[in-house]
């Protein structure tokens, strides 16, 4: 039988980002939480840093920026003293040559060759002169902004390796969400400028892209982050629970009081609590919630796209000095290559060594995820010499985490599904909240998964959901144009973050 654990003021499910972020703050405010934290050993969910003999992996690399200034302010207080500051540097690659990301236009020009040049500029003009006026899919979305020829080049190898379906099958939200606002025009400028030595602004120039010229990154990796939050949440006399998946989820009809179901090593673990903050895949959440929502069939529509990393450690200096490579290559499976050093030093123990990290976007259960670690390895080292990146005899270990749900999947149906559960759950249970990427099946970064926590916390502490949670602003922009921390004050604050709201895209609202 279970034994009852405790009683608290609020359970959280999920130690991430926006998890442990809630945990912190209402620890801070005084009230008791427990979270449950299925991982064994890591927090921090997919920004955590798996660790192997002195070798640590980021797990999809992550900048540590915001234009928030209270994340950012939240991310020194946590963290005050192991923050560095690192260079930015990432490249495209394509049929064997490399493009410098942001655009360099006569780079450019000199790889694509002057034909193929001026075919891409021709499809562009064709694709304003003649739009597509039915933009439904990633493919109408991209095709119409940038023309045909760019899409093939830069565009479809690579989405259809994330997703892991064709580009005419994903939903338009995804480019209006994460390529809002880029202009093709406006890149050419910025990149004759560099390419000239005539723009001497750092590369958050551009309105909306992601053009850092450095950027704030913790000395062990994000992980050090999450594991600076959760010791200081037990230090406030709080726990986080290692090894604690959710099991089930009901309340009390009489009272609104939740009991929350763990399984752990020892068996079941009971949690009472007054709210639960969730940032569960909304999937799971609703097959373990009881009574069974009626909203069951759309969650369980929701798709997840899973990857892994293989890491390998190579004799000699870095390979290459990016933070990592975008791989466009339909010749070989993997997706993006990391070069752990140049994130951090700290991050690979060996001088001797370089270590990388090669990405595989995947679906769980599918040939790569169920590959044995050796075929991985084995893998990964075939396509970097393949890649001309390195020589396979100069391997001399690996290592693969993977990473399961690591990608919501925007296709088709996804807005509607999400709309019907999150409509339900809220009407039905005013205390319950979901939080973080998973918890609302939206692609946030880090920042904004935790200002999703932040808020949610603000509505706790009210009694009220006096903030939308699902208005937070997850474009591009909001990441990366501008200088970090600009906005300044709880309600300019507030109010940047709720700047865009996408919750329901137009064509869902107009049927």
């Amino acid at each position: 039988m279970p034994r009852t654990d405790q009683s608290v003021d609020v359970a959280i499910i999920g130690a991430g980002p926006a998890g442990l972020t809630a945990a912190y703050l209402l620890t801070k405010q005084g009230l008791r939480v427990t979270v449950v934290e299925k991982d064994p050993v890591y927090v921090g969910g997919i920004s955590r840093t798996v660790e192997l003999d002195g070798f640590r992996f980021d797990i999809g690399g992550h900048r540590f920026f915001s234009k928030s200034q209270q994340v950012v302010d939240l991310w020194n207080e946590i963290l005050p003293d192991d923050f560095i500051q690192r260079p930015r540097m990432s490249r495209i690659y394509y049929e064997g040559k490399f493009y410098s990301y942001p655009l360099r236009a006569f780079e450019a020009l000199w790889n694509l060759g002057i034909w193929r040049s001026t075919l891409c500029m021709a499809s562009f003009a064709k694709a304003r002169l003649f739009p597509n006026r039915n933009v439904r899919s990633f493919q109408d979305w991209t095709v119409n902004a940038f023309g045909h020829k760019l899409f093939s080049i830069f565009f479809k190898t690579y989405t259809e390796k994330v997703w892991g379906m064709p580009c005419d099958e994903m939903s338009a939200d995804w480019a209006a969400q994460r390529i809002k606002g880029l202009s093709l025009w406006g890149a050419v400028v910025d990149g004759l400028k560099r390419s000239l030595g005539l723009n001497k602004r750092p590369n958050d120039g551009m309105a909306t892209k992601t053009l850092l010229e450095t950027f704030r990154y913790p000395r062990l990796g994000p992980g050090m982050m999450w594991e600076a939050a959760r010791d200081r949440v037990v230090e406030g006399g709080n726990q986080v629970l290692m090894a604690h998946s959710f099991k089930r989820l009901e309340q009390d009809q009489a009272n609104g009081a939740w009991r929350l179901v763990a399984q752990g090593p020892e068996g079941d673990v009971v949690i009472y609590a007054a709210h639960v903050i969730s940032s569960a895949p909304m999937r799971e959440l609703a097959g373990r919630i009881h009574p069974l929502p009626d909203t069951l069939p759309q969650a369980m529509d929701l798709k997840y796209r899973d990857f892994l990393t293989v890491a390998l450690m190579v004799k000699g200096e870095d390979i290459f000095p990016d933070n990592w490579i975008y791989i466009h290559d339909s010749k070989v499976q993997v997706g993006r290559i990391q070069n752990f050093r140049s994130w951090s030093p700290e991050m690979v123990p060996d001088p001797s060594l370089a270590c990388v990290g090669l990405e595989y976007f995947c679906f769980e259960g599918d040939g790569l995820w169920s590959a044995s670690n050796a075929d991985l390895i084995a893998l990964a080292t075939r396509e970097m010499a393949q890649l001309g990146l390195c020589n396979p005899d100069d391997v001399v270990g690996g290592a693969v985490v993977r990473q399961e749900k690591a990608y919501p999947v925007y296709d088709d149906d996804y807005a509607a599904n999400v709309l019907a559960m999150r409509s339900e759950l809220e009407s039905r249970y005013p205390t319950l909240h979901m939080v973080g990427r998973n918890g609302m099946h939206r692609y946030n970064n880090q920042d904004h998964a935790m200002m999703t926590a932040m808020l949610t916390v603000r509505n706790i502490v009210a009694g009220a959901r006096v903030h939308d949670v699902w208005s937070v602003n997850e474009d591009a922009e909001y990441h990366e144009a501008g200088e970090e921390g600009q906005i300044d004050g709880a309600d300019a604050d507030t109010q940047a973050a709720l700047a865009s709201v996408r919750a329901v895209p137009s064509r869902l609202k107009a049927a």
